[in-house]
């Protein structure tokens, strides 16, 4: 028996227990249940200046006698991939390993190790997921690992780079709308008050808000006296 017709037996054997060689990360999550929750849009114009702020970040932070910094050489060649193949209007971003090592053309463990590099200093995040395994044989496991779904970041401390170079971010439609129905809502509100209250409410100033509380009580005692 040679080791080749072992390891087929034992492999044989895996099989019809129901065995799995995929194994499935810790912390994966289902295909298709976190990416709405992790992708966000990601603005074209805020691309060059974080790439610009990630390249200053690392030179920044090289050690003395070091040959790269805390990102390194593939750190930076990985996350300008990212910004080249991601979805801008939806953030969507699930490029496997493999596709990275053959685009850049580097080996998987310094692939991980960028990666890892761009997550531990806040300018990637990921999910692990996983999904069904078509027409799976056995009563094993019937998921397999696949690749991570990413979304890009801007660490507090590049934002600041980030917003110097193009102005502040444009504050989200939502909010504005929020905003705008909060006026309304207070407007309405303030309509219905006793003219003394309303005037406490819409100024922020106390003198002035004093001032113009005596001059409201002065004209309801002039409409009450005319009456």
């Amino acid at each position: 028996m040679t080791a080749r017709s072992l390891h087929e037996i034992i492999g044989g054997k895996a099989s019809q227990h129901g065995l799995s060689r995929n194994r499935v990360r810790r912390d994966s999550r289902p295909k298709g249940s976190c990416e709405a929750r992790l992708w966000r849009p990601v603005s074209k114009r805020q691309m060059g200046p974080a790439m610009i702020a990630a390249e200053g970040y690392d030179r920044q932070h090289k050690q003395p006698g070091k040959r790269n910094g805390p990102l390194g050489h593939v750190g930076l060649e990985v996350l300008r991939a990212l910004y080249r193949i991601v979805c801008h209007r939806s953030g969507r971003l699930e490029p496997s390993i493999d596709y990275l090592m053959g685009k850049l053309r580097r080996s998987r463990d310094a692939i991980v190790r960028a990666l890892k590099a761009l997550k531990d200093h806040g300018f990637l995040d990921w999910i692990r997921r996983t999904e069904p395994i078509p027409k799976a044989e056995g009563a094993g496991p019937r998921i397999r690992q696949i690749s991570n779904a990413y979304r890009l970041c801007i660490p507090t401390f590049a934002r600041v780079i980030v917003e110097r170079i193009i102005g502040p971010a444009p504050v989200p439609a939502d909010v504005v709308q929020a905003l705008e129905q909060h006026h309304i809502e207070l407007a309405e509100m303030v309509a219905q008050l006793p003219l003394r209250e309303a005037v406490g409410v819409s100024v922020q100033n106390e003198a002035l808000a004093a001032a113009l509380a005596r001059l409201a009580d002065a004209l309801e005692e002039n409409e009450r006296e005319s009456a």
